[in-house]
């Protein structure tokens, strides 16, 4: 059976998207893993499906490349919204849901898909580094000298250690440059490498990095993909609320494979 799919991507972090309006299009484990295999398949860091939803613009459903869906992907939210624009559509804010529940995003007027994020509640320490989830479950770990990083080796350790072996984790590793811009990098759980970029990861980095006082913030995050910028009200030490990603999200190419 031949389908049409879409290539997306964000910063670098690359979509398989499909238009599963209909409800016609049904996924096993092994053939989502198959269509993101970057030499037997399409190749992605995730594949998402756009499907009806009586009660929302559309909604995203979200596949690691291992096959399994996952949690809430940030970049994918943005691509995925950019896909419905160019899908027809059309809206100043779109309502749609996701696994980790509802979201709102808007297209800026500089070209960027801005997407909003879960409130955050609780920033965890661990051993000096940091613990939380922004729809996704994140390790943050300060580093210098970023780019020299194996970033693979050291983030699988992390990710791969007792206290996250079984659920899993990603792991970003943050380099602090002043107090309103940071260089992040990621390793990846269900890609289980590091990726050009992560939104959720980003978010969850420019949270830990928040010096500030309480109130509104902008930190904007270099990734080897790009640039993204993470805007939120602090509402106390540990507490954020209308948290925004925002970045760019572009149309890679369109074409058929048979299943």
């Amino acid at each position: 059976m031949p389908i049409t799919f879409y290539k997306y991507q964000g910063t670098g972090n690359d979509f398989v998207i499909i238009d599963n309006r209909k409800g016609d299009v049904h996924l096993t484990t092994e053939l989502v893993n198959f269509l993101c295999d970057r030499r037997f398949g399409i190749g992605a860091d995730g594949l998402m499906l756009l499907n009806t939803n009586a009660s929302y613009d559309f909604e995203m459903v979200y596949y690691n490349a291992d096959g399994k869906e996952s949690s809430m992907c940030g970049n994918g939210g943005r691509c995925l919204t950019k896909f419905a624009y160019d899908q027809g559509i059309q809206k100043d804010t779109y309502h749609f849901i996701a696994v980790d529940g509802e979201h709102e995003a808007t297209l800026g007027d500089d070209g960027w898909i801005n997407l909003k994020m879960k409130n955050v509640t609780h920033i965890k320490e661990y051993y000096g580094d940091h613990v939380l989830d922004t729809g996704s479950p994140h390790f943050v770990k300060s580093v210098t000298d970023i780019m020299k990083m194996d970033v693979f080796k050291e983030g699988r350790e992390i990710r791969y250690s007792k206290d996250f072996q079984a659920d899993g984790i990603n792991v970003n590793f943050v380099e602090a440059i002043d107090e309103d811009k940071i260089i992040v990098r990621t390793y990846e759980r269900g890609v289980e490498d590091e990726t050009l970029s992560c939104g959720t990861g980003v978010t969850a980095s420019a949270l830990v990095f928040a010096h500030n006082d309480n109130g509104f913030n902008r930190i904007d995050v270099q990734t080897k993909g790009g640039k993204l910028a993470v805007e939120f009200d602090k509402t106390g030490e540990e507490q954020f609320e209308n948290i925004w990603l925002c970045g760019p999200a572009t149309f890679v190419f369109k074409g058929e494979i048979a299943l």
